[in-house]
């Protein structure tokens, strides 16, 4: 069937287009289109229940072509379409996921996947992860549900349980059945049990693992979780002999004798393989005996209820406002009071001070006076208090130094002792000595 080309642009408009266009359309060719229509639209809002077994590992590959066909405007039959798509995964009204369940995708070209170990407190209890796909290039994006019905797994858990450690490898390269089935296969025909089953996979970027160099095409490594039903095989325990052990103790590969049915296709650390029998653990848990610094059960907490009283905020906003202020007010008038109605003023100052104190004090303010009434005016007569009064020897007056028609302007501020009349020279004494006479 050839669809409409308004259908093919993904028109918004098309169910109005389709009540238009149906007189052109036989009833074979709307019934096909309606049917297409249909399984579009399914696929948006269809949801999807799996059933995994608690303790086994659980894998859900998103595959990106499944939602290619949920972007407008949408492929044609045999078109191929290569938009980048990433998902987002988080249980159904919370932002993440649950603690057991990781996602991991490489490149938005690449299929997500879901994968975990299902534990058995979420037997009988249906998980909704919300899967959001986002088309990269058209920004468009499709939502489906996947529901998890977590079962209990007959003879849950395994009791013998052996953790290897695959450095050629990647997760999402673990993840894939092929691979993994070829490595239970491997396990299998060492270990000869009757039931075996893949518990957890984890990266070792996860477990504090470093990132790869982009050289030589390393890997980040995997850890693969398996367990049996019958005790571990001498081959497993070999690990365990105090040769080897000295051996990993000195960063050297343990001497294995079943490692070449791995080798062709997994490169296992030997090293850091972890054996776990059940069997033989022993309860470590200690009755918590209540005392000192341990506070009593109070039960489950009960939130307050949404129908909460209204509250008057009036007497709040005055007590914190109105009481700094008055506080702040009384403050400012007690200062105030002692900056200016306190003031023992000028007269009080001067009945205690000293009268040679105060003569000194005034003499220095007349100086002061006319020295600056001398700056503005240059041209005047030299104040008296720069002129001498009386000769130092016959104490005579002395005349001004200069007329009153002298330039003042050009005087120096300094006089040396020649230019000083009336000046008594000191005789200087006169050592005697091989160059005196």
């Amino acid at each position: 069937m050839q669809l409409p080309r308004w259908w093919e642009l993904g028109d918004p408009c098309a169910w109005t287009r389709l009540g238009w266009g149906a007189r052109k359309m036989s009833p074979a060719t709307i019934g096909t289109f309606l049917l297409t229509v249909y399984t579009i639209f399914s696929k948006v809002h269809s949801d999807r229940d799996v059933y995994p077994s608690a303790g086994v590992l659980f894998v859900h590959v998103l595959e990106r072509e499944s939602f290619k066909g949920e972007f407008p405007p949408y492929p044609k039959l045999g078109e191929i379409s290569n938009d980048p798509i990433t998902f987002n995964t988080n249980l159904m009204g919370y932002p993440d996921r649950p603690g057991w369940l990781r996602y991991i995708q490489r490149t938005p070209y690449s299929d997500g996947v879901l994968y975990g170990s299902p534990t058995a407190e979420n037997v009988g209890k249906p998980t909704v992860i919300e899967i959001t796909a986002y088309n990269r290039r058209t920004f468009e994006t499709a939502r489906h549900n996947l529901i998890i019905n977590i079962m209990s797994a007959e003879d849950f858990p395994l009791p013998y349980q052996a953790e290897f450690f695959i450095k050629n490898m990647n997760v999402e390269e673990m993840l894939a059945s092929e691979v993994l089935g070829d490595f239970l296969g491997a396990v299998k025909n060492v270990w000869q049990p009757e039931r075996l089953n893949a518990i957890n996979i984890t990266s070792a970027l996860d477990r504090g693992g470093r990132v790869p160099l982009p050289i030589n095409d390393m890997k980040e490594g995997v850890y693969v979780m398996v367990g049996a039903d019958v005790p571990f095989s001498s081959c497993l325990r070999e690990v365990e002999n105090p040769q080897n052990q000295l051996r990993c103790s000195q960063e050297m590969e343990p001497v294995i004798t079943c490692d070449k049915k791995f080798r062709t296709q997994f490169y296992i650390d030997w090293c850091k393989i972890s054996l776990v029998d059940k069997t033989k653990q022993v309860s470590t848990y200690q009755e918590v005996i209540r005392g000192e610094g341990i506070l009593p059960d109070g039960g489950e907490y009960k939130p307050p209820s949404d129908s909460l009283k209204s509250r008057d905020y009036y007497t709040d906003f005055l007590i914190t406002l109105a009481v700094p202020s008055a506080v702040a007010l009384v403050l400012f008038l007690i200062l105030a009071y002692i900056m200016c109605c306190r003031r023992e003023g000028v007269e009080k100052r001067n009945m205690q001070t000293p009268d040679i104190q105060l003569v000194h004090h005034n003499a220095i303010q007349k100086s002061t006076k006319e020295l600056r009434d001398m700056s503005k005016n240059r041209e005047i007569a030299w104040p008296l208090s720069t002129l001498p009064v009386f000769h130092p020897v016959t104490g005579e007056i002395i005349p001004p130094l200069h007329p009153d028609n002298y330039e003042s302007t050009n005087m120096p501020l300094m006089q040396t002792q020649q230019n000083l009349p009336h000046q008594t020279q000191i005789p200087q004494q006169q050592t005697t000595g091989k160059w005196n006479p």
